[in-house]
């Protein structure tokens, strides 16, 4: 290889970022590992035949920043293909650090009681039994296993902690595990219907209701200062964010990764806005959240 060509193969292997191959026993939970790893903003393939694994490696390089982290599901379904898969592995990994195999493993009484509960044949059992086909795989993976940069044994795991267990191995550091949205809205103009949990601001007076601030928003100094100093605003707030820090760290915990407050007044232009706003300072401090903030109703006459 020619100086020039090692040069473009360091750019490649540089560019691709991560590349993460998932495979394991049928079972162990690969789908519940890739919804986990796109959640975290991976670009997920499934049911990648192995022989396909070099092609889509290069394709991850010439993407380079629109592919930054790429994860391949491989699996027995690719029945025959699947005896590749150990040297397709090892010459991935020759081509830079940024390849890594990710196998997941489970009891086999634990993966016979999965299957019989979901009533599906595994993929090499053919005429025999459950057990005679996790037999099979268990042996055709051996090599697999053994030479996997990272093993999850998920008999004692339901789905929700494998996908947190996922998610804690992958997330970037100081990365959000939950991203919580506060969307401010109008009574008036309707419930917003795709929300978790709903708080009323209208026992605060109505800025509306003043001259100086009809034609403002709770975006403005003016509004703010005014619906914050209001009787019961900050003892609200106390209350309220304390109420939801519990709440938010268990969605983190049950891997529940996406959450939508919503905060309401009569026209969702003053009281909402500002407590949203307010409520946003206050819960984005919790480790792990990230806080969107968004007005449904602030442009409406």
């Amino acid at each position: 290889m020619t100086a020039a060509e090692t040069a473009d193969e360091a750019t490649t292997v540089e560019e691709q970022g991560e590349f993460l191959i998932v495979t394991g026993m049928s079972g162990a939970g690969r789908t519940t590992a890739a919804n986990a790893l796109e959640d975290l903003g991976w670009y997920v393939v499934d049911n990648l035949p192995p022989q396909i694994l070099r092609p889509l490696l290069d394709l991850t390089g010439m993407g380079g920043a629109n592919l930054p982290k790429v994860a391949a599901v491989v699996d027995v379904r690719g029945r025959n293909l699947f005896d590749d898969f150990p040297g397709v592995a090892r010459a991935l990994r020759s081509r830079g650090s940024g390849v890594k195999v990710l196998f997941l493993d489970a009891s086999d009484d634990v993966l016979v009681r999965r299957f019989e509960s979901v009533r599906r044949p595994h993929p090499l059992q053919g005429d025999g039994t459950l057990l005679d086909g996790i037999r099979t795989e268990r042996s055709r993976l051996a090599m697999v296993r053994e030479a996997a940069d990272l093993v999850i044994d998920t008999s004692s795991l339901n789905i929700h902690q494998l996908a947190t267990q996922v998610t804690e191995m992958f997330s970037e550091e100081g990365a959000a595990r939950h991203r919580l949205t506060l969307l401010s809205f109008g009574f008036k103009y309707g419930l917003p219907t795709d929300v978790d949990l709903v708080a009323d601001m209208r026992f605060l007076p109505n800025p509306f209701w003043n001259d100086e601030l009809r034609g403002l928003t709770g975006q403005d100094d003016q509004v703010r200062d005014y619906v914050l100093s209001r009787d019961g605003a900050q003892e609200f707030l106390d209350a309220y964010a304390a109420a939801l820090v519990p709440v938010l760290e268990g969605y983190q915990r049950e891997n529940k990764s996406h959450s939508t407050v919503a905060i309401g007044c009569t026209g969702g232009k003053h009281r909402s806005v500002a407590m949203a706003e307010e409520l946003g300072r206050r819960l984005g401090q919790i480790p792990g959240v990230a806080v969107n903030i968004r007005h449904r109703d602030l442009g409406r006459e």
